[in-house]
This record gives structure tokens, C-alpha cells and sequence, in this order.
């Protein structure tokens, strides 16, 4: 059981503040000084522009090996324009099982039924803080499914519930699971994530693994409705080469580029991904710790398998809390963020906006976990505050 007192400070301060789910923690020792040498005034499709893409495209499949014979390419529109270009490049070649338990997950669903209006879709979904029916997969049919729900900190545990011999094709959005899970890349044929999740590089720009499974779709199916143009992966009924060899669809920011460069160096100097995995590891393992020991707040995952080690999803459970109103819950929850803000000791720790309400803390490879463990005595002191107001 922890108690602050209500008037004491913690003496020590995060190094650095930022908890935040998306766009996510820089990495340690980050400085602008690290963007030197982007390719700025350049054409992206000029030779150097091309290189810098190609490696970023190369880096980041080496960083998560990638099986050689996946193509790995950049797409416009983050990790949500990522997984809409394969729904909708993809989907209606057979009928599809979609899984969900938070809100981006809701949002694929509301995607096959009302803007792609399939009509053969099965749906299969659990409240925040669990996991629907994994065995429930056909895998005669499609499926998408979230690897990691950012929005409620669950994730599954193991791929294991994905036949290997499938006839249907894989959808799995990784976004904040790639880099800090371990991916099952021979269950996954497509799978999708975006540059400022786990290694903190800068927004706006998508990736996309696919399988020779998810390719061979793309090229011997045309689905029954028209795609916008940064939805074309293919030119003349072939897989569109250039969009997996730097000469992407739209026009990137080559700053964002030189960033995540500087990030896929960072992470493959720290000793690659088992490293980068055993850091949001331990990160969310110190937190856990302090919540073992605290009686006033628990995870919103409810099994400790399929927790997530990225966005790690918190309940207040203090009887006090839980005897207001939904209304006042909801406000009450809103404070203790503020709080730290307002001392600059944490930045964006309220959960998601669908989310019960709660906290949302960020544990992935680039934060540190002093920093964590440092936060914990504030999380007690902002509770405090508020529940005394």
C-alpha cells in the first residue's frame, strides 16, 4: 500500500518527461544536431533522396528481421494509411474475420462494414482490458486484427492461434508492438506500422510488410471498388516496385526520414531488436512493481499474458474514484495529468479518448527506466491532489 502525504513533493524528477503513446518518447540523447545532414531542398526522387528512403526502407526490415523474401515499403498517411491501402487494396477476395478490443480495432470494423460494406464478415469483440476469442479464426477467410491495442494496453500473447497453412491472408496492425514484440513474421502477411510509435521518429508516414502471400493477392485480385491513388500498390497488374525501393507515392518530409535514420541507427547500436524489446521490458516491469504495491490504481489489462509492454494501460481503483459518477470519473481522471504537466515532470499520460477512463504511460525501448521508476512517487503525489480537491 503507498501513501504520500498530501503536501510532499518527490525529490526526484524525470529526466526526461515524455510518456506520451504517439507521437512517442525521441531517443535517449537525441538533439536536433542529429537532422544535419537530411536531404533538405532535395527532390525526394532525386539520387541522394532515393538513397535515404531505400535505407530507411532497408534499415528498418533489418532491425525487425524481416524475412528476405518480404517486401518492405513507405506509404503515405502513417500507420492508418498503411493499414486502409491493404483493407482496401485487399479485402473481398473472400470473406474476413476481423478482431477487436479497443479503438482502432473498432475502427477497421467500421471500415469493411461501412465504407467497403463487405458482406461477408464476421466480427469478434472484447472490452477494453481483454481479448476476444482468438481460436474463433477460419483460416479459410481473411483477418485483421491489431498485434498491440495502444488504446487499452492488451495484446496477444503469441500468434500461435494463426494456421500456418491458411488459405486467407493476415492483416496485422503493429504499429505499437513492432520494435518492442516479437513478431511472427510467418503468421503475418500483412503488417503495418508507423515511424513516431515505438522508436520516436516524426509522424506522417506509414510502413508495410508484405508477404509473397499478401503480394500475390495484390496482383491476381481487383477489388469491386475504386482506389484513390496513395491506395496502388500495383502498376499494370504487378506489385508497384518503386514503392519498395524509395520512389514512394506521395512526397515525405525528408527531415522525418533523416530522423528515423537516426533512430534505426540508435536502435541497432544498442544491440538490435532483443535488445529494444528487453528495454520495454524492463520499463514496463518497473511500473508494474509499482503497481503491485499500490492500492489505488491496477492495469486495465486483466491478464498479465497479453498486457502490453508499450502502451501500458492503467485503471483507478480507489473506492473513492470509483464511487463517482461516470461524468466526474472522467474529470476526476483528467486532472491527475495536468498535475504533472503542470509540474513538467510528465506530459501526456491521460488514456485515450474512448478509453475508460485512466492513465496511458509509454514504456517502450526509448524511454529510460530511471525515468519510469522516477514518475511512479508523482503518480502517488498527483492522486493525492486530486483526491483531496
Amino acid at each position: 500500500m503507498t501513501n504520500v502525504p498530501l503536501a510532499e513533493m518527490p525529490n526526484v524528477r524525470p529526466q526526461r518527461p515524455h510518456f506520451s503513446s504517439g507521437p512517442c518518447a525521441k531517443r535517449p540523447g537525441w538533439t536536433p544536431d542529429v537532422l544535419a545532414d537530411a536531404a533538405l531542398g532535395r527532390s525526394h526522387r532525386s539520387k541522394s533522396g532515393k538513397a535515404k528512403l531505400k535505407a530507411a526502407i532497408d534499415e528498418a526490415a533489418a532491425l525487425l528481421d524481416v524475412p528476405k523474401n518480404y517486401r518492405v515499403g513507405i506509404v503515405p498517411a502513417s500507420d492508418t494509411g498503411a493499414v486502409e491501402l491493404a483493407l482496401w487494396s485487399m479485402l473481398g477476395a473472400r470473406g474476413v474475420d476481423i478482431f477487436a478490443w479497443e479503438s482502432f480495432g473498432t475502427g477497421w470494423i467500421s471500415d469493411a462494414a461501412k465504407q467497403l460494406k463487405l458482406s461477408d464478415m464476421r466480427v469478434f469483440e472484447a472490452d477494453y482490458g481483454q481479448l476476444p476469442d482468438l481460436s474463433q479464426y477460419d483460416g479459410a477467410r481473411d483477418c485483421v486484427f491489431t498485434w498491440n491495442g495502444t488504446t487499452s494496453g492488451v495484446r496477444v500473447p503469441n500468434a500461435d492461434w494463426i494456421p500456418t497453412d491458411r488459405e486467407g491472408i493476415t492483416i496485422c496492425d503493429a504499429t505499437s508492438a513492432a520494435f518492442a514484440q516479437d513478431l511472427d513474421w510467418a503468421k503475418l502477411d500483412v503488417t503495418t506500422f508507423s515511424w513516431q510509435k515505438v522508436m520516436g521518429g516524426e509522424a506522417a508516414h506509414g510502413m508495410i510488410v508484405l508477404s509473397p502471400r499478401a503480394v500475390e493477392r495484390l496482383e491476381n485480385y481487383t477489388p469491386p471498388w475504386p482506389l484513390p491513388k496513395i491506395f496502388r500498390l500495383t502498376k499494370g497488374g504487378k506489385l508497384n516496385e518503386g514503392v519498395f525501393d524509395g520512389a514512394i507515392i506521395n512526397t515525405p518530409s525528408m527531415l522525418a526520414v533523416e530522423d528515423f535514420l537516426d533512430t534505426l541507427n540508435w536502435g541497432r547500436q544498442q544491440g538490435g531488436l532483443k535488445t529494444l524489446m528487453a528495454r520495454a521490458d524492463a520499463n514496463a516491469a518497473a511500473l508494474d512493481r509499482w503497481v503491485q504495491r499500490t492500492d489505488w490504481v491496477g492495469h486495465l489489462a486483466e491478464d498479465p499474458a497479453t498486457r502490453s509492454n508499450t502502451s501500458v494501460c492503467l485503471a483507478i481503483i480507489d473506492p473513492w474514484f470509483t464511487g463517482l459518477s461516470l461524468e466526474d470519473q472522467a474529470a476526476a481522471a483528467k486532472k491527475l495529468p495536468a498535475l504533472l504537466e503542470a509540474e513538467g515532470v510528465a506530459f501526456d499520460l491521460g488514456a485515450y479518448k474512448d478509453a475508460p477512463p485512466g492513465l496511458r504511460i509509454w514504456c517502450g525501448g526509448t524511454v529510460e527506466t530511471a525515468d519510469i521508476e522516477a514518475l511512479c512517487p508523482w503518480l502517488d503525489w498527483a492522486f493525492a491532489q486530486v483526491k483531496s480537491s
